[in-house]
Formats: C-alpha cells, structure tokens, sequence
C-alpha cells in the first residue's frame, strides 16, 4: 500500500498546487490550457489504444461495457457523487456553472486507466516493489497540477478512486496475479486508453461521450481470457 499512498500524496499535492495557480488564470488563459489539456489526453489515449493486439476484443469490451455501465447508471452516480462533494466542499457552490465533478470524473478516469496503475500495484503488493507507482505519481503529480488549474478542486477528490483501486489490487496481488497475464494488462490499458481519447474528445468539443458508462469495459479483457482458455 505504501506505493498507493505516495500515489494518492502526489495528486493531493499537485492539485493543490494547481489550485494556486488557477486564481492567477483569467478565464481565457483557461480555456487555452483546457484545450491544451484536452489535446495531450487524446494523445495518451491513443497511445494506449494503439497497444491493443485484438481489435474484436477491444469492439466487444466496449460494447458490453457500455451496457453494463448504462444499466448501473455510473456515469450519473459519478456525476452526483461529484456534485455533492462539490455541495459540502465549495463554498456557494453553482453545479450548473462550476467543473467540479467533471474535474474529479476525468482525473479519475486518467489516473486510474493504464498499465502502470494494474503493474505497479501488483508490484508494490506482492513484491514490495514500489518503485513504478513512484514513478506513476510523479507523473500524475505534474498532471494534477495541469488537471487542477483547468478544472478546479474537483480534481483533489481523484485521489480517492485511485486509492481504492490500485490498494484493492495490492491487497488482493497474490489472488488477481496469476490472471493478469501481460496480454490481459495489455488489452485493459488499451480499451483504457480509448477511453481516455474519448475523455479528451470530451474536453475539446464539449461532447457528449459517456465515457463513465464504459468504464465496466476495461474489465472485459480479464473475464474473457479465462474463459476462452477454457475452450482451448
């Protein structure tokens, strides 16, 4: 857990420094850095994305993730899960004008989405090996920083998910390990990279992509190759 907790200090940091840096920002400046920022995530998406060596599974992952997730309603429950830590946390909090829980859906949705995220929890629960979460939150750190100044408070409220889930992997290394073969965390982070492409387009041209009711098809990968190494 000690790599996930350093995780976790490294957004809160960041974004707190970003947060400082936002009151400097006349709103136009914000906007360029939000456009900005939308660009640099498309080109993390589709770098992940690219990865993928089956694009059917990635088809079918999306497919049955979207009706998984729509049928949850997670996008929703995100959503308002953001707006009532924005009620309790902001002071004359507006949630029709203000990108709290956009801040913290789309922080959540980067941080947590990737390889380093499934490896280096592994690493650091089974191994002791913290060093690629170090490095992941050095990376997310200076990105919580960008994330914060665009988007606001919002995102300081990313480090819980990614406490959750990368410290349920950890706790649960020796159990999940031996079914996330290289290819299974190869497929995860490339349907978690079209994802955050689709996080992207979301930033750039104020689109509509549900993208927190495909999240259940980052989980696809993992289900569908034990099942089909059981039919040969």
């Amino acid at each position: 857990m000690i790599g996930t907790l350093i995780n976790v200090a490294a957004i809160i940091v960041g974004s707190s420094l970003g947060l400082l840096l936002k009151r400097s920002f006349r709103k136009n400046v914000s906007d360029v850095v939000l456009q900005g920022l939308g660009l640099c995530v498309v080109l993390i998406g589709l770098t992940g994305a690219l990865k993928t060596d089956n694009v059917l599974l990635m088809i079918l992952s999306v497919v049955a993730g979207g009706v998984i997730g729509a049928m949850i309603g997670i996008g929703r429950r995100l959503n308002d899960l953001g707006e009532y830590a924005q009620r309790k946390l902001v002071r004359n909090a507006q949630a029709s004008d203000s990108t709290f829980a956009k801040g913290f859906v789309t922080a959540s949705l980067v941080f947590c989405v990737g390889a380093m995220a499934v490896v280096g929890a592994l690493d650091s629960g089974i191994r002791g090996d913290h060093s690629t979460l170090i490095a992941k939150s050095a990376l997310d750190g200076v990105a919580s920083v960008v994330f914060a100044s665009a988007l606001g408070p919002g995102v300081m409220l990313s480090a819980i998910p990614v406490l959750v889930y990368q410290g349920a992997i950890a706790l649960l290394g020796n159990v999940v390990a031996p079914m996330l073969s290289t290819a299974v965390v190869q497929e995860m982070s490339a349907v978690g990279g079209l994802l955050i492409v689709g996080v992207g387009l979301n930033m750039l041209i104020k689109s509509e992509i549900m993208v927190a009711d495909l999240l259940p098809a980052i989980f696809i990968p993992f289900i569908y190759y034990p099942i089909t190494s059981l039919f040969g």
